[in-house]
């Protein structure tokens, strides 16, 4: 099969979720298949084209600038998004010169499949109706929990207005491509009853276990780890809403209880919660996340924005970490409140169950023994790619 896989980065420095489930299956799929890439590039991050040959026979690169989120050219995008149809989040990334490529490459390279690795590069692809769309997130779900947590009236109304221009376009986008292949079954039918389409493929998320393996002696990092991006607005909130609300309950029983936020890019808010409390520590971009997960005693996915599955959660039950996560945090992931990840949505649970953990070490070995069970026995890459190729030739 020759396939031709559009994104709008290239994937190293590999510190995204997204970007590790593309590598991993891209990577599979590279041994099996020619592949063919096409992603815009800043050219601030040249590690990405330098080692592209990794997961593809041929790639190409072009020159695209978003401007930076917090920058004033930003701040004119937004204030653009008052009158455009299309969304922000997805008009930053609209290119007529990935545009012309995709159509000359598609016209001389006959290509068996065409992926749109999110919604974002869809306004480029000239051809759409032949395009396999691979929608990690359902993209108006996540702007419409935005809307719901917005920090002023302003927020909430900006939000609510994006969520009804991304359901608008998402919507219309998912009608017309070939098929979508979603990250969860939850996602999959969500997007067949919001956007009327049938047989929405879904692919589980998988986890290097090997690569994540706990060592036999770890360095102790902190009590509690949250791994994430940490320029995504959904880790942002979640960052902010833990500090604020859930740490203060939590340390009424577990009053030196640390934690370690680990991402990449923090944003000042997210950088100041650690110049307010000196057992908070923000990283930044680490070149190795494992030390940090096995470094901590549980693993915090405090979310209330979100959508898609969370390699995150994987990755700590993998790394021999139990999880405390939210419901939307754990949304389409094949987990067990109780035997192999403790919920809690509001801050008095998210609390206890960080607590409970931290105060009874057999529990936190079992439940992480189990899940990481769990997750050797039926996530492995190997197997995703395996159905992902499967939705390529339906």
């Amino acid at each position: 099969m020759k396939l031709l896989w559009i994104k709008t980065d290239f994937l190293h420095p590999t510190n995204r979720g997204g970007q590790i489930r593309t590598l991993e299956m891209l990577r599979r799929l590279h041994r099996r298949h020619e592949v063919h890439y096409l992603a815009l590039d800043d050219g601030t991050q040249p590690e990405g084209p330098a080692r592209a040959a990794e997961y593809c026979r041929y790639f190409e690169s072009v020159p695209h600038h978003a401007p930076p989120k917090r920058s004033l050219a930003f701040a004119g995008q937004v204030a653009a998004g008052l009158v455009s149809s299309l969304p922000v989040a997805v008009s930053r990334w609209r290119s007529q010169a990935m545009r012309q490529r995709i159509e000359e490459m598609s016209q001389r390279e006959k290509y068996d499949a065409i992926v749109c690795d999110f919604l974002f590069p869809a306004p480029n692809v000239p051809n759409l109706e032949r395009a396999v769309l691979f929608q990690h997130n359902v993209e108006a779900m996540i702007w419409q929990r935005h809307a719901e947590h917005g920090a002023t009236p302003f927020h909430r109304a900006y939000f609510q207005l994006q969520a009804r221009r991304m359901a608008a376009y998402e919507g219309q986008v998912c009608r017309t491509v070939r098929r979508v292949v979603a990250v969860s079954a939850n996602d999959a039918r969500v997007m067949e009853r919001e956007y009327g389409i049938a047989e929405v493929g879904d692919v589980p998320t998988g986890v290097d276990v090997d690569f994540f393996a706990p060592p036999e002696t770890a360095e102790a990092k902190a009590d509690l780890v949250f791994l994430g991006s940490m320029d995504w607005m959904p880790n942002i909130d979640g960052a902010t809403w833990f500090t604020a609300e859930v740490l203060p309950l939590l340390r009424l029983r577990h009053p030196d209880c640390s934690v370690a936020i680990v991402g990449r890019k923090p944003t000042a808010a997210v950088t100041a919660l650690a110049g307010k409390d000196p057992r908070i520590h923000v990283t930044g971009t680490v070149p190795d996340v494992r030390p940090w997960l096995h470094g901590s005693k549980v693993s915090i996915v405090p979310l209330r924005v979100g959508g898609g599955t969370r390699l995150k959660i994987y990755e700590a039950m993998a790394a021999g970490v139990p999880v405390v996560s939210t419901a939307i945090g754990a949304e389409g992931l094949d987990v067990t409140d109780g035997e192999t990840i403790r919920l809690g949505d509001s801050a008095a649970a998210f609390a206890e169950a960080c607590a409970d953990l931290l105060d009874n070490a057999p529990a936190r070995r079992r439940m992480a023994e189990d899940a990481r069970s769990m997750v050797a026995e039926r996530y492995s890459w190997e197997a995703v790619t395996d159905v992902f190729e499967r939705y390529l030739w339906s």
